[in-house]
Formats: C-alpha cells, structure tokens, sequence
C-alpha cells in the first residue's frame, strides 16, 4: 500500500512508520514546512498544505495533534490542543476532497478521553461522548472527519488508550521517580487507566488498514483496563520498587493545574469491542505482563 502518515516522528507515528516499511509498504510523511520540502508538507497554522507530485495515497493515518503533556493548560496551550487536532484535520479532509485525493481509508486519531471521566462503567464504542475540554476536543476531531464518511471514505477514529513504551510518552516519563521510590498513587487511585502497549497500537493499527469492516470509532486500548491504583501496584512490582506515596488530589491540581484534572485525575475503564469482535487477539492484553515484556 501507499501511505501517508502525519506525525509520523511521534511515539506512534515513528514505531509505525517502520513496522509498515518493514511490512513492504510505501510510506510518505507529511511534513511541517514549506513547499521546498521534497514530500507532502503542511503548515496547519497558516492554513497551508500541498501534496505535490506524491499523491494520491491508498490510505492516510492522521497522528499530528499537540502534545498534551508538554506544559501546563494556559487558555494559549488549550486553543493549540484543540486548534491542532480540530483545524488541523479539517484543513487535511478540505484538501484531499477539493483535489481529488480521496484514500481508501483514513484512520484519525482521537482518545479514550472522548468518553469523560466514567470509572464506575465499563466503556465501549456505543457510548455517547463525556463531558470536559478533552471530551469535546476529541468529539469535534472525529467530527471532522464526516466529509469525508459522506464521500464514502472508510473513516476510522481511532481512540487510544494510554500508550505504554518504554521510548516516550507516559510510561518513560513516571519510570525515573518510580525508580527513587516517589511513585504512587494519584488522588484515590479509583480513576480508570485504560492503557495499550505499542506493540499493540502498531498491531492494531495494522489490523484496521487490512479489516474494512472496521469503520467509525474503534477503541484502541488494552482488554483489560485498570484503575490507577492498580497501574501503581502494578509498575512497582515489575521495577521493583516501593510505591507507597500518594499525590494527593488537591496538591495535583497546585501542581499541575488543569491537566491534573482532566488526565491524572479522571478516565474511564473503556473496552476494545470493535476490534476483538473483527478477531483481534492482543499480545499484552494484562498490564503487569505487559510492563515486564515492555521493560525487560
């Protein structure tokens, strides 16, 4: 297949790229910049996007999104969370249909966010959108999608749980005060952490390009969610380490601010549905197993 992926250098877009390279597939990039760069480039922010000679594309895998993690939420750093993910999408779906360029499929990312803070029920992709900035966030991405739904794209959204690796994201980043014994649990430890390893995203995702039965929401996360109370437990015996501090709720929040609130303090126990009942079968569907593979 010939593929385009954006944000391709991320923890999943660089893990894929190879995988799907690997895998005999053609695989582009669409990068930031200007039109002196010699592949597909945008500038979402100037509204500038240009696919030169390189398209059409059998199939599009859309990652690009500012990072959550990188600071704390001023209303500048929430309107570039929401501006990258919303306009960013729509700006990518308004190009490909005023050119002509309409892939097979598109898969979009999106996030178990989208579901709210839902820890007493388990989730699947039946269930309405929650309530917070994370939740309309992820509503309106998916919604940017539709035109292409009506112009008969398969259109996949995929909502990642939390995705676990050792080479960024979450995972790396709790590692070092979990190996000085400072990691615990935060708040009362019941809030749902829905979680996937990289190793399966990639499976995953490989999975939906090949299955065209899979359309619409697809949750990528792990079959068995935890709490954090467990995802602690749990990472402190594999590592082998105390975890017997707590990060109270409100000191988070002092701490942390608003994306305290919205991502360490809430989530939802959400299920992979779509993809086992499509035959699915994960790799790392436990998480304690999953972190002694993933950390070995």
């Amino acid at each position: 297949m010939k593929i385009l992926i954006s944000g391709s250098t991320g923890l999943i877009g660089s893990a894929l790229s190879e995988s799907l390279i690997f895998s005999g597939n053609e695989v582009l990039t669409l990068a930031r910049g200007g039109d002196s760069i010699p592949s597909p480039c945008w500038n979402p922010e100037n509204g500038f996007i240009d696919f030169g000679k390189y398209g059409p594309f059998d199939a599009i895998i859309h990652l690009a999104g500012e990072n959550l993690a990188g600071g704390r939420w001023t209303n500048q750093k929430k309107e570039k969370i929401k501006n990258s993910r919303i306009q960013g999408t729509s700006l990518l779906v308004k190009y490909l249909i005023d050119n002509s360029l309409l892939p097979k499929v598109f898969i979009c990312a999106s996030a178990t966010g989208f579901y709210g803070d839902r820890p007493e029920i388990a989730i699947t992709e039946k269930d309405h959108v929650g309530s917070g900035f994370l939740a309309g966030v992820c509503d309106g991405w998916e919604r940017a999608t539709y035109p292409l739904k009506e112009r008969g794209v398969r259109v996949v959204n995929t909502r990642f749980g939390v995705v676990l690796s050792p080479e960024g994201g979450a995972l790396k980043k709790m590692l070092k005060p979990f190996k000085f014994g400072a990691g615990g649990v935060i708040g009362d430890g019941a809030q749902g952490f829905s979680w996937i390893s990289i190793v399966d995203v990639v499976r995953g995702i490989k999975f939906i390009l090949e299955n065209e039965t899979l359309t619409g929401p697809v949750n990528v996360t792990a079959p068995n969610p935890v709490s954090n109370k467990e995802f602690t437990k749990a990472l402190g015996r594999v590592i082998t380490r105390p975890t017997f501090l707590k990060m109270p709720r409100l000191a988070a929040k002092i701490m942390i601010g608003e994306l305290a609130d919205e991502v360490l303090l809430k989530g939802a126990m959400v299920l992979p549905a779509k993809l086992q009942e499509s035959g699915f079968e994960f790799l790392h569907p436990e998480i304690e197993q999953a972190l002694r593979e993933l950390l070995a």
